[in-house]
C-alpha cells in the first residue's frame, strides 16, 4: 500500500526580492506518513511546517526533491495528487458574501463532485454549522469561520486531511466537537496530518509525531518512542507517618521531603525501576497511604528537541 504522504530530499529556498540572503525553509526533508495514521508535525514558528504543507497543496513550488500524495507525484501527477488532499490553512480566507452552503457547493463544483454525491448539509451539520447554512460568511464568529474552512477541505472526501493550526481561536466546546468528528474520519480511514501549538492536543490525538526545526526533521517516530526521548519520572509518596528524615534505604535515590511532608523521587526509568523504590519504602519505617507518578509530557520533549 502506498504511503499517504512521502517526501524525499525535499528542499525549498526562498529568494528575497531586491537581493539579500536566500532563506532555506526546508532542508532535505525525508518523511513517510502511513495511510490511516493520525500524524503530528510539530515545530516552532518559522520551522518550515507551513512551507511543507503549501508545497503538498500546490501553493508553493519546491526547489528540489520530490513528494507524493497517495502515490501521486505532486509535480508530474498534480491533478490526482491535489484531489487526494484537503488542506485547512492557518489563515481565515473566505469570501465574506457567500453563505456556508454556497461556499461548499462551489468548492465541490471546483473538484468536479457530481451534485448527487455532494454531502454539503451533512458536513455543515458535522461542523455545527447547519443553522448557519444560509447566513453570510462575514456574520460568522471566528470559530465558525475556522470550522467552515474545515468543511471546505472535506467536500471532495479526500484521503488525506491536513489541519494547519485548526483550533486557533476555537473555544473549548467547539474544539471537543471538532476533534470528535476528526477522530471519526480517522477511524474511517482518512489520514490526518496535524500541525498545532497546543501540544497537549498532539499528545492526546496523534499516533505518530515528527518534529521539524530550522527546516530539518529532528525527530520522527511513534508517539510512544518520542515520549521516551526525555527519560524522566517523578514518584510522589504519601505516607501514613510524618516524614522527618529520609531513611538509609533511600540513599541511592534522588529523593527529598516536600513542603507537604511527602517523599518525592526523581529518576530515569532506564536506570531505576519503580519497584526498586517501592521495595525500599517497604524496608523503611514508613507505610504508603497514597502515591502518584508524573512523566515527561510532549511539551518537555518538544523543548528538548528544539533547544
Amino acid at each position: 500500500m502506498k504511503a499517504a504522504i512521502t517526501a524525499q530530499g525535499l528542499n525549498k529556498i526562498y529568494q528575497p526580492k531586491g537581493g539579500g540572503q536566500p532563506k532555506l525553509a526546508l532542508k532535505s526533508i525525508d518523511i513517510e506518513i502511513p495511510r490511516g495514521s493520525f500524524f503530528g508535525l510539530l515545530g516552532p514558528n518559522g520551522a518550515g511546517k507551513s512551507t511543507f504543507i503549501n508545497i503538498l497543496a500546490g501553493l508553493v513550488n519546491k526547489t528540489s526533491g520530490s513528494a507524493q500524495i497517495c502515490g501521486y507525484d505532486i509535480s508530474t501527477q498534480s491533478k490526482p495528487a491535489r484531489y487526494s488532499i484537503g488542506v485547512v490553512p492557518q489563515e481565515l480566507v473566505l469570501d465574506p458574501f457567500f453563505p456556508p452552503y454556497e461556499v461548499l457547493e462551489y468548492t465541490a463544483g471546483y473538484y468536479g463532485v457530481p451534485k448527487n454525491k455532494r454531502r454539503t448539509m451533512e458536513i455543515l451539520d458535522a461542523m455545527g454549522l447547519a443553522d448557519k447554512a444560509y447566513a453570510q460568511a462575514r456574520s460568522l464568529s471566528g470559530g465558525m469561520k475556522r470550522r467552515l474552512l474545515i468543511a471546505k477541505a472535506l467536500v471532495h472526501s479526500p484521503e488525506v486531511l491536513v489541519l494547519d493550526e485548526p483550533t486557533a481561536g476555537v473555544d473549548v466546546e467547539l474544539r471537543t466537537q471538532l476533534w470528535e468528528y476528526v477522530r471519526q474520519l480517522n477511524k474511517q480511514g482518512t489520514t490526518i496530518l496535524l500541525t498545532t501549538h497546543y501540544l497537549e492536543e498532539a499528545q492526546e490525538l496523534c499516533d505518530n509525531i515528527a518534529v521539524i526545526n530550522n527546516g530539518e526533521i529532528v525527530a520522527n517516530d511513534s508517539k510512544k518512542n518520542i515520549m521516551k526521548i526525555v527519560d524522566r519520572k517523578k514518584l510522589t509518596v504519601v505516607t501514613n507517618e510524618k516524614v522527618d528524615v529520609l531513611p538509609k534505604e533511600f540513599a541511592k535515590f534522588n529523593c527529598a521531603i516536600t513542603e507537604d511532608g511527602n517523599i518525592e523521587f526523581n529518576y530515569n526509568t532506564g536506570k531505576i525501576h519503580t519497584d526498586e523504590i517501592l521495595k525500599a519504602i517497604l524496608k523503611s519505617k514508613y507505610t504508603i497511604r497514597d502515591l502518584s507518578t508524573e512523566e515527561a509530557d510532549l511539551e518537555e520533549v518538544f523543548r528538548h528537541l528544539v533547544k
